[in-house]
């Protein structure tokens, strides 16, 4: 490599690391238990949840999952993660997806005994991480009250991480949200006629 252009990258480096080492340096909170939000109409969102849920165990944590469609069917990310026994708490509470059941009542039903499962676990203190799979969509139907929700999600205990996947999250909770990131749709296989696959879909 060109000496002068080896110069010329240390220099630009020093001066990145320089920038990046004051902004650190201006943050003043050192923990917050953050409420995140996975949405969008790309595929990762669960996906995603399901990696933090997998750092959060790494460092010693618990985790708690409450799935509110899904239930149907087994999926990997649920044993690889119930591998670590009592450490994760796994809560599959849908009957699957609205237009499978078919039946707003029974929906409604389904959502509500999950959140009552969310709220049982928001109130132990046992728990480090939760991932609320799928409540944008309980949200986006109206089958749990959307206030009250995001009134609780804001008011949970100091420390908790809280994720909330599922596409069309609603404004108020977006607004809630410490974190909040959209996953967007480029491509995806199902549309070239690939169907779901094992371990990669479920």
């Amino acid at each position: 490599m060109d000496p002068e252009e080896a110069a010329r990258h240390r220099a630009k480096m020093a001066r990145r690391k320089a920038v990046q080492d004051a902004e650190v340096a201006g943050k003043t909170i050192d923990a917050k238990g953050l409420l995140i939000v996975h949405t969008g109409p790309g595929k990762g969102k669960s996906t995603a949840a399901f990696g933090l849920a997998l750092r959060m165990l790494g460092r010693g944590g618990r985790v708690g999952v409450v799935q509110f469609i899904k239930g149907a069917w087994e999926s990997g990310e649920r044993a690889a993660l119930e591998s670590f026994g009592e450490r994760v708490a796994w809560h599959s509470m849908g009957e699957g997806f609205t237009w499978e059941t078919q039946d707003l009542a029974r929906d409604i039903a389904a959502a509500e005994r999950a959140w009552g499962m969310a709220r049982a676990m928001l109130a132990d203190p046992s728990f480090d991480l939760l991932v609320l799979d799928e409540l944008n969509i309980a949200l986006r139907y109206g089958y749990l009250p959307l206030e009250a929700v995001v009134a609780e999600l804001v008011a949970r205990r100091e420390g908790l991480h809280v994720v909330v996947t599922g596409r069309n999250a609603k404004p108020e909770l977006v607004a809630a949200a410490d974190l909040v990131t959209e996953m967007g749709a480029v491509k995806h296989h199902f549309a070239a006629g690939v169907k779901a696959q094992r371990g990669i879909e479920y």
